[in-house]
């Protein structure tokens, strides 16, 4: 049995590309943890602003313009705006917990 010397070269590449499209996406994770950590950073930051002064947790208003916002950017990126919001509405919500943990 004779193996195709052009079909070994085509897997050799397919695997060369999968490799490389999965060395991407874990850096591409790696950022959004980072990322991801910093935001909570700056969100702690409000939260302890805001129970040092008594103000509420949540901030309507502001979420939603934050998700509007969201959805525009995720139009602008070609990415699903519903994924976007979803995304956006379970940060938030872990936003206003750990503010109102603060509060207490």
């Amino acid at each position: 049995m004779t193996m195709n010397p052009e079909a070994s070269t085509d897997a050799d590449r397919a695997a060369k590309l999968l490799k490389a499209h999965r060395d991407s996406i874990d850096r591409l994770d790696a950022i959004l943890v980072y990322t991801l950590a910093e935001r909570f950073k700056q969100t702690q930051a409000v939260g302890k602003l805001k129970a040092s002064h008594d103000l509420p947790a949540s901030d309507p208003s502001r979420e939603a313009r934050q998700i509007e916002r969201l959805e525009w950017l995720s139009k602008e990126a070609d990415l699903d705006p519903e994924f976007a919001k979803k995304f956006l509405t379970f940060i938030i919500s872990e936003v206003i917990r750990h503010h109102e943990i603060l509060q207490k």
